[in-house]
């Protein structure tokens, strides 16, 4: 049930932030990887104006005491603004999905739901009746389509070097246009410096997510369950001394 928990909030999850107004200022932009295309004008979204002489184009994200890390080279010289844009899109989205999966972990092998889905939340999806699973995979999909709609050029087979992969000028990495909370600055420093807090968080989200997934991979226990079990080791007690013969507890 764990999934179904974190595969339904990461619907929501995949769109943050309401559009905001665009100015316009003059610059050059990188369209595709494949050519430069000289473009007359560059908006201003959510007061960000793609710097060409900066890391990242000027994106936030960056933080002390590393600043701009990027040691595989991301986002170089050279790299195009659109290539840069699809990978920020691609960090945030992940950062989302990983930092609602960090908590449907805990909750999901907390809490049984109504299907008596238990367990490693690594063993959780097999356990959902099949119409469900196949209705999730709908609204995944469906959600994602949306997303490639609002922030994604449409492909046109007599240019797709010039349309494949590549994200409208006027998008924003993952601003879709859902904020219900009214939670999005409209003070262009207060956007950047919350967009960082979301970037780090996420970054910390899918960090651990990808460890917890690994833990239980290896023993087979909840989150919950491995703490228990090494702070039995660590007081001196047997943590296999209630387990029956082949019963992995």
């Amino acid at each position: 049930m764990m999934k179904f928990t974190v595969l339904s909030a990461s619907l929501a999850a995949a769109s943050a932030f309401a559009p905001s107004s665009q100015t316009v200022v003059t610059t050059k932009l990188h369209s595709s990887p494949e050519q430069t295309v000289e473009s007359p004008a560059a908006l201003t979204i959510n007061g960000w104006v793609a710097d060409e002489t900066a890391p990242c184009y000027g994106l936030p994200g960056s933080i002390a005491p590393t600043g701009f890390f990027d040691p595989l080279g991301f986002a170089q010289k050279g790299i195009t603004l659109n290539e840069v844009k699809r990978n920020r899109e691609a960090e945030v989205m992940h950062g989302r999905v990983a930092m609602i999966a960090t908590v449907g972990y805990f909750m999901g092998e907390a809490i049984e739901g109504p299907f008596h889905i238990t367990g490693p939340a690594n063993d959780q999806l097999q356990q959902m009746p099949l119409p469900l699973l196949v209705g999730l995979g709908a609204l995944i999909g469906a959600a994602e389509l949306n997303r490639a709609r609002i922030g994604w050029v449409e492909p046109d087979v007599g240019s797709w070097t010039t349309t494949l992969w590549k994200l409208r000028e006027n998008y924003y990495p993952g601003d879709l246009g859902f904020d219900p909370l009214g939670l999005k600055p409209t003070d262009p420093v207060d956007f950047a410096r919350m967009q960082t807090k979301e970037l780090q968080n996420g970054r910390l989200a899918m960090l651990g997510v990808a460890g917890m997934c690994a833990q239980e991979l290896v023993n087979h226990r909840t989150i919950l369950g491995t703490i228990d079990f090494y702070q039995k080791i660590y007081s001196g007690v047997n943590p296999y001394e209630a387990c029956g013969d082949g019963v992995i507890c």
